[in-house]
């Protein structure tokens, strides 16, 4: 796909709205290569149709319009993303790991930096973009999807909706609700951390952070809920309860003995970029992202992101030298 070229007012004022746009497809996909993809194709579209539209809906609404039948089309050839809890229950830690499901099975991690919206919105912005809602959002049907995000995320009203999916009030009131009551049945609602870290949850980071890159299992486990929980996509199997993950991280995953965790902003939660060590003179070669999710002052789960071809989309180097 050609990039734009920046230079003219007419795409200056296009670009504005990337941000905002990002986030919108990125709740809709569940995927940040998709999102990005979707926004360009947005804003080529955009800009090759300028000369009609002659101002007769706000630019941001026909923006939203487009994006909104980009990602339309794209869901109607693609699987529902996922998350490794929606897919199955929990193994235990004697369970080797197995079986790799391709990267379009999964719900990804987005950088904090991609999403731009306006600062007074940004708590309401970051509860949203938490991998638990965006893997909830997924269940929902293409339409019932826009519909929720456009009146419960963006607060749009239910005309502007109809007008922007040329359908009725009555049609989004009623998708509003059908999607409502999915949502609730899901555990999107449980309550989580967001980036807005207080002095006690910086202090858990900083105590998890130390306890593993020693590799202390026994005090990273008092960090941990009772019933916690961790994730490996692209492996399709997770676990579940002290015991289990204190079992993984000394027997499959030891691994991980001696790496080293870089701090990033991950869907509006805490994250690392974890380095494992690779060779002689203390060289780290990137292994996953962890994005952690925090609720009552402990980690309630840990998702371990393989896909390492995410570490240029965050900023992170490609390898750590001693």
């Amino acid at each position: 796909m050609s990039e734009l070229t920046v230079t003219d007012p007419a795409t200056l004022e296009l670009e504005h709205y990337r941000g905002e746009l990002t986030g919108y497809c990125y709740r809709t996909l569940g995927s940040t290569y998709d999102a990005d993809d979707a926004v360009q194709e947005t804003m080529v579209r955009a800009w090759q149709g300028l000369d009609r539209f002659e101002g007769r809906s706000a630019l941001r609404s026909w923006l939203y319009r487009i994006a909104t039948n980009v990602c339309l089309d794209s869901l109607r050839s693609r699987q529902r993303r996922a998350m490794p809890m929606d897919l199955s229950s929990p193994v235990p830690s004697s369970t080797p790991p197995g079986n790799q499901l391709p990267e379009t099975t999964w719900v990804e991690p987005i950088p904090d930096g991609d999403i731009a919206g306006d600062p007074a919105e940004r708590a309401v912005a970051q509860e949203s973009i938490r991998l638990a809602f965006v893997a909830a959002l997924q269940h929902l049907p293409p339409r019932q999807r826009a519909v929720l995000i456009l009146r419960e995320v963006l607060a749009w009203q239910a005309a502007e909706v109809a007008e922007l999916l040329d359908t009725t009030v009555v049609s989004v009131n009623s998708a509003l609700q059908r999607a409502r009551t999915t949502l609730a049945a899901s555990n999107a609602s449980e309550s989580t951390s967001s980036g807005l870290l207080d002095d006690a949850e910086k202090a858990l980071l900083a105590r998890y952070v130390d306890a593993f890159e020693r590799y202390d299992i026994d005090s990273l486990v008092t960090l941990l809920h009772d019933d916690a929980s961790i994730s490996m996509p692209p492996y399709e199997m997770w676990l579940q309860g002290l015991d289990d993950l204190r079992g993984w991280y000394l027997g499959y995953g030891i691994g991980c003995r001696g790496s080293r965790l870089l701090p990033i902003a991950a869907n509006g939660m805490p994250a690392f970029g974890q380095y494992r060590p690779s060779g002689p003179g203390g060289l780290h070669e990137p292994w996953s992202l962890q994005v952690l999710e925090i609720s009552g002052g402990k980690v309630a789960h840990v998702h371990h992101f393989l896909d390492t071809t995410l570490f240029a989309k965050f900023g992170l180097p490609a390898r750590l030298d001693g």
